[in-house]
């Protein structure tokens, strides 16, 4: 491939950032260290001006930039395959760029095995020519696997390394006719996936080596992609047809966080798969998500949501209000408009909920009903306990360790979750109680959509739906006597313990742990759950029992009926502290029922398929007794 590139009022006009900084200095520094986005496509401008723009790959980006300059060859070193002269496509520019590697290092051997020992042969061969004015680069590719710890390099490596940051400080510049016939350096080009990578002390002070990092393509440059793998669907002006340019721009702005080389790759995967130009977005969720049934696109899922009006308030009891605004937030999901105010929203989470409260009124049972509502299975309900996670270093349990600590090859617990199976509810239980620094964690889920796991991998969560549960604003500290005092009471209206649990909400997160920002990322889908009335509690109390008599039968075979003074009785002392809760129904039936009949049904054996009736119940104290019969 050879492009022409016109340098008339600069060098390189339109060629990527990286590549003007290294072809501007090839005078001053005689090594270059590039890392970041290596293995990314990258825009260039055609042969003229009337051509459209090429995506080239790192290594022809390279030489084409160093070709303008006057360089004869380019050679690439790996450890795995060793020595190899670029470009070795084009019959012409192979065999001319063969004779100046000859030039340069005198035959090459076929067979030449990888060693450090040829690689310090080469490296000198180039930066200090003997054979004539020759101009050559040399990228020693892979260069993160040289060594096997920058940090605790063996002989050979230590020995390897100390002889290159001599022959940086002592290359000689070559000068040759041409475009640039001043004297430059024949550069040797590190490509590393981390600055880190080589030895610290190879780059410390010194001005003879530059590092580079090779960033990831901004808008603009998917932008420009999208309109060139138009033509891939035919189109080849897009700018005459406004339907193909909406969605190139959607097409670019959905590829947020990928590399061009990805957006090439989800192109051929439309292609595959018969998806039109307009349908890109979809191949970029499949791309990223690595999975092609969609949840979210069942047409199912819409009649599911209304019949959960009716099915959700009969499970969650006594939360109207709570339950109303979840199910509009759960409606804007499936509708795809959650975020639909900003510019960009198609990688945010498909969901974000808070939901503030006082303990036992059915927070996380809202979350496991929407699981089912929306996925059929509560499977896909994912629950962290954040009080896991109060010290700073728990948090890579989420992500996974970073490189060089224990575990860092097992990932983390969420991030390899959601890996697994994208379409997630995901709940955070009681976020208060994590360590500030881990909160910084959510900024980037909730923003972009996605978090990078310790091994450098991208997890996606714009198929999730979020859900963070806390008990903020029940006990606030008095600013006479600062003492904790109780905020609300289930005597208060719900207009009034709303304003109350959201003000608390709002303090924590802005003065206590100054992330106003991450508040910010919540918005309106902060839920508040009241208190747990008289009627919302018998209600309770009778699915909870309802619940222990299908468990009888289940695991005994035996109809278990309470009579209606026992009943009345029970009901009675399991709901006399609903600032408890549901929760607290419960604990109180098993104490005062649970036991005491389990007791009974040990005492007396019945057999199977007979009907036990629970007769009276007595208190002394904490001990209660059943009568059967």
């Amino acid at each position: 491939m050879s492009i022409d590139q016109p340098t008339l009022g600069g060098r390189l006009l339109g060629w990527p950032a990286f590549v003007r900084e290294l072809d501007a200095t090839l005078s001053v520094h005689s090594q270059y260290i590039l890392s970041g986005n290596l293995h990314d496509s990258f825009l260039t401008p055609g042969p003229d001006e009337f051509s459209p723009a090429q995506l080239l790959p790192l290594r022809d980006l390279l030489w084409e930039a160093l070709r303008t300059s006057g360089y004869s060859c380019m050679l690439v070193y790996d450890p795995v395959d060793g020595l190899r002269i670029h470009p070795g496509g084009d019959a012409e520019a192979s065999q001319e760029a063969s004779t100046a590697a000859a030039r340069l290092l005198g035959k090459l051997k076929g067979d030449e095995q990888p060693s450090l020992e040829a690689l310090r042969r080469h490296l000198t061969a180039v930066a200090r020519p003997e054979e004539g004015p020759v101009r050559a680069a040399f990228v020693i590719d892979e260069a993160s696997r040289i060594a096997r710890s920058p940090t605790d390099l063996e002989p050979a490596e230590r020995d390897f390394f100390r002889f290159c940051a001599k022959l940086s400080r002592t290359a000689s510049p070559v000068r040759v006719d041409g475009p640039r016939p001043k004297p430059l350096y024949n550069p040797i080009i590190w490509l590393v996936e981390r600055p880190g990578d080589l030895p610290p002390w190879l780059t410390s002070g010194n001005e003879n080596i530059r590092e580079i990092t090779v960033p990831r393509p901004h808008l603009g440059d998917r932008q420009e992609t999208a309109r060139l793998l138009a033509r891939a669907f035919g189109i080849t002006n897009v700018g005459a047809d406004l339907v193909a340019a909406e969605a190139c721009d959607a097409f670019a702005e959905q590829a947020d966080g990928l590399t061009l080389q990805s957006m090439i790759e989800v192109t051929r995967l439309a292609k595959e798969r018969n998806v039109a130009l307009a349908d890109l977005p979809d191949a970029v969720r499949t791309y990223k998500l690595g999975v092609l049934d969609n949840p979210w696109s069942r047409g199912h899922l819409r009649k599911r949501v209304l019949d959960g009006e009716q099915r959700v308030p009969d499970r969650v009891v006594g939360q109207p209000q709570a339950v109303t605004k979840t199910l509009d937030i759960l409606k804007r999901a499936v509708l795809g408009l959650s975020g639909a105010q900003a510019s960009r929203s198609g990688s945010r989470p498909r969901g974000v909920l808070f939901f503030a409260g006082p303990t036992g009124t059915g927070k996380t049972e809202l979350a496991k009903a929407i699981t089912s509502l929306v996925f059929g299975d509560e499977s896909a309900y994912l629950r962290f306990d954040m009080s896991e996670f109060s010290a700073e270093h728990a948090g890579d349990r989420l992500i996974g360790s970073p490189p060089g600590y224990v575990g860092h090859e097992a990932g983390g617990e969420l991030t390899n979750a959601v890996r697994e199976d994208p379409f997630r509810v995901i709940l955070f239980d009681e976020i208060e109680k994590a360590h500030p620094r881990i909160l910084d964690k959510f900024l980037q889920i909730l923003e972009d959509g996605r978090l990078t796991d310790g091994r450098g991998n991208t997890v996606h969560f714009s198929e999730s739906i979020l859900i963070f549960t806390s008990n903020l604003g029940m006990f606030v500290d008095d600013p006479q006597t600062g003492r904790r005092v109780q905020n609300i009471s289930p005597a208060m209206p719900y207009d009034e313990i709303e304003h109350r649990l959201k003000t608390a909400v709002s303090d924590h997160f802005t003065t206590v742990l100054n992330r106003p920002e991450l508040l910010n990322r919540f918005g309106d889908n902060i839920v508040i759950f009241n208190f747990i009335g008289p009627k919302a509690a018998a209600r309770i109390f009778d699915i909870q029992l309802a619940n222990i008599c299908r468990r009888v039968a289940d695991e005994h075979r035996l109809t278990l009926a309470v009579g209606g003074d026992v009943l009345e009785t029970l009901q009675k002392w399991c709901t006399s502290e609903l600032e408890k809760g549901g929760r607290g129904i419960g604990m109180a039936l098993e104490s005062y029922f649970v036991n005491p009949l389990a007791r009974a049904l040990f005492d007396h054996e019945h057999a199977a398929g007979s009907r036990v009736t629970v007769t009276a119940i007595r208190r002394e104290g904490s001990i209660v007794e059943l009568s059967l019969a």
